[in-house]
């Protein structure tokens, strides 16, 4: 449960982090980001435990890694889809 927690806590900041990574500019929310930082931050856990590197001892270089990876990945997938959607 508490891995869930961080996770999402942590998504909060990998989201502005995978923004300032990423080149260019992406037309999306804050909030956006935030939510996709968090998506990113689970599915990063995720890959963690598959690689069988989710619980290590001290800092979790390779979790943190997997974190942004796959927040940076949603924001490049989602911001194109995001910004050219029609707005009625």
């Amino acid at each position: 449960m508490w891995s869930i927690i961080s996770a999402l806590i942590e998504g909060l900041i990998l989201g502005g982090i995978a923004r300032l990574v990423i080149p260019g500019k992406q037309d999306i929310p804050i909030w956006l980001t935030m939510v996709l930082g968090m998506v990113g931050a689970l599915l990063g856990n995720l890959v963690a435990h598959l690689f069988g590197v989710a619980d290590t001892r001290g800092f979790d270089w390779w979790r943190h890694a997997f974190q942004l990876g796959a927040a940076v990945l949603l924001i490049v997938v989602i911001a194109p889809v995001w910004s050219s959607r029609k707005r009625v």
